[in-house]
């Protein structure tokens, strides 16, 4: 019996193993560190399917046709969706910074900050997805939708690179009353995320601001003669004594934590600092939640 036992756990492990090789990396790495939060008890509580009525909207590709308001859609040439509170106070837009910036790690041994902020985003979003969340992009790209294509769409677009050095936050198409989730170094001008969360704000847009870092971007372990250099090559500055710039540096980097947090506090967001050097599983406990604390339910 045991031997049988064990049997069926190495051929469910090796179907498993199997079936997770086909996905693309992003993906494999996403639904394991998904699932292995999942084995805790993290489920999210979920109210009834309310019935009060929020607003028409026109249908987008994805939605189902027991969604369409026949009775809206026939005084014009265009479908309508029939919303429901719920269903706006359901939906997470989440924005992953793919600028050059965050393709850096400081030694091989780590995940570059773009690699550990995809995962974690995606993870997330399977998390919610599983939950009954419809998950989305911000922006015009992938409305917020459910189900496992959604999470395909979501392990494409979360996988391309940008060539800018320093990406803003998308802010356009932010549904009222949703959740947002945004993930970056926040190393460029912090005036994209003003305008990102003073938006999202006036839109009744609550979320969760993640702080994604290099653990030698917190110390700077530079000395004598340095040449730094960007990711994407725009910028490069050489010093023969780096570290007379460290407490210069480390001051800057303090006020724009402070900075930060400062303008979550003021939008009602949370904000939360990882670092790539611990553990990913930890982060996506915290961020899960944490959008668990933001997502009205």
């Amino acid at each position: 019996m045991i031997q049988n036992g064990a049997q069926n756990a190495a051929g469910l492990r090796a179907r498993a193993e199997s079936q997770a090789a086909t996905l693309p990396p992003l993906l494999a790495r996403a639904e394991h560190l998904a699932g292995a939060v999942l084995l805790g008890d993290h489920g999210r509580r979920r109210a009834g399917m309310g019935d009060d009525f929020w607003q028409y909207r026109p249908a987008q590709v994805g939605d189902s046709r027991r969604m369409i308001d026949h009775r809206r859609s026939a005084m014009g040439d265009q479908q309508f969706v029939r919303e429901r509170e719920w269903q706006i106070a359901q939906s997470v837009m989440l924005w992953c910074d793919q600028g050059a910036s965050m393709r850096f790690a400081s030694t091989d041994a780590l995940p570059t900050k773009a690699d550990r902020a995809r995962t974690l985003t995606l993870a997330a979003a399977i998390l919610l997805i599983r939950a009954g969340e419809r998950v989305g992009l911000t922006g015009t790209r992938l409305p917020p939708r459910r189900g496992k294509d959604q999470i395909l769409r979501l392990a494409d677009m979360l996988s391309q690179d940008q060539d800018i050095e320093y990406e803003p936050p998308e802010h356009r198409a932010m549904l009222p009353n949703a959740a947002a989730l945004f993930v970056s170094d926040f190393m460029g001008d912090i005036s994209g995320v003003q305008t990102a969360l003073t938006k999202a704000a006036d839109r009744g847009v609550r979320g969760t601001l993640l702080h994604v870092l290099d653990p030698s971007e917190e110390a700077f372990p530079f000395r004598g003669r340095t040449i730094f250099e960007s990711v994407g090559g725009t910028v490069q500055h050489e010093t023969l004594k780096a570290n007379d710039l460290k407490d210069r540096y480390l001051q800057r980097l303090a006020e724009r934590k402070a900075e930060l947090q400062s303008l979550c506090a003021l939008t009602g967001w949370q904000y939360g600092l990882h670092h790539t050097d611990s553990s990913a599983q930890a982060g996506l406990l915290w961020l899960y939640q944490a959008l668990n604390g933001g997502v009205r339910v």
